[in-house]
């Protein structure tokens, strides 16, 4: 009786280590495969260098799809596709009036990022971004539909610079801040830079 009873706390063991250590590799299996999701937020654009007189922000918004691709446990490669609302704000120059009017420059962006776990749920993250122009206008009048004026200054690729932070929770709920520093000049011969700050949030499935 005592030996069947060593022999059954040992299988019990034994059983036990084996569904542990499946379970193990079968969360390790999970954590390296690719994952997916979407996000959007809220951007604050503007442009920079040389040739503009720092203009006001546009708040608009970005909005995709995005794709993580692990490398290691701590480390993956993490590629989206958003379409991104950017630009700037100036004044009118009414000298009786405060009027702001858009220049509105939309892009699909492409960033690839470098991601890193600092630890579990926190992420730093830097990359190129690789851009689109999708769109450009003058809006003399933002809060309505007229006013609207079709452009065609802006280069139609835009190369940058990002880095940002994220936090996800274990359902899969994210938020991120992100920074964004364009590289070539929006106008061909221009110093002038795209610059973005993002919030957003995302779910990753």
């Amino acid at each position: 009786m005592k030996l069947f009873k060593l022999l059954s706390a040992g299988a019990l063991m034994l059983g036990a280590v084996t569904v542990a250590t499946a379970q193990e590799d079968a969360s390790n299996s999970d954590s390296m495969s690719p994952s997916f999701g979407v996000k959007g937020g809220v951007n604050f654009a503007t442009v920079s260098g040389d040739d503009f007189d720092s203009p006001d922000s546009r708040t608009s918004f970005h909005v995709g799809v995005f794709g993580e691709f692990p490398i290691a446990e701590i480390f993956s490669i993490q590629v989206e596709a958003l379409y991104s609302g950017q630009g700037f704000e100036i004044s009118d120059g009414g000298v009786l009036s405060n009027n702001k009017v858009e220049y509105q420059l939309d892009y699909i962006n492409v960033p690839v990022l470098a991601k890193f776990y600092l630890f579990e749920g926190f992420s730093l993250e830097a990359g190129p971004q690789f851009s689109f122009k999708v769109n450009e206008e003058i809006d003399a009048d933002p809060n309505n539909d007229p006013g609207d004026s079709d452009q065609d200054f802006a280069e139609t690729f835009d190369f940058g610079v990002a880095g940002g932070a994220t936090f996800q929770t274990s359902m899969g709920l994210f938020a991120t801040a992100r920074y964004t520093q364009g590289i070539t000049d929006v106008v061909k011969d221009r110093d002038i830079k795209n610059a973005v700050f993002q919030v957003g949030i995302g779910f990753k499935f």
